[in-house]
């Protein structure tokens, strides 16, 4: 499994939000999909990765409360890049899921964008992906 390509266990249905979405937008897709991390993208390159955590952290507590205020709506009103995480840690197209591991284990992160040579996201790996692949 080690020398197999990540090509193989990566998830290629990649969701992508640009660097001006707005919170209120990148909340709407997490709430209606079942994944958890979003590529961004300037130009088609991958520039950053916001995960749902990002969106909690960022977001107000009171948000669909009672206490809910219009400053709290305004939270959505924030834009990708004011959240985001830049220069994601990375791999390639050609990359093994023994690199995957490694990075996994070296940084803190819950994902792994794919790039292609050109830098545009081609597949996104999770811890996920790679517990289904061992099995």
């Amino acid at each position: 499994m080690a020398s197999m390509n990540v090509r193989e266990i990566m998830s290629t249905r990649v969701v992508t939000v640009g660097l001006d979405d707005k919170l209120l937008h990148v909340k709407e897709l997490f709430d209606h999909h079942k994944f958890h991390h979003l590529l961004v993208i300037d130009e088609e390159k991958l520039c950053g990765v916001v995960s749902d955590r990002d969106l909690l952290k960022a977001m107000s507590p009171r948000l669909g409360t009672i206490a809910e205020t219009a400053k709290d709506l305004a939270t959505l009103e924030k834009k990708v890049h004011q959240i985001m995480t830049r220069k994601p840690v990375v791999l390639r197209e050609n990359s093994t899921v023994a690199d995957a591991v490694a990075l996994f284990n070296k940084h803190r992160i819950s994902c792994l964008p794919v790039i292609n040579g050109e830098n545009k996201p081609i597949g996104i790996v999770t811890w996920r992906d790679l517990l289904k692949a061992w099995r």
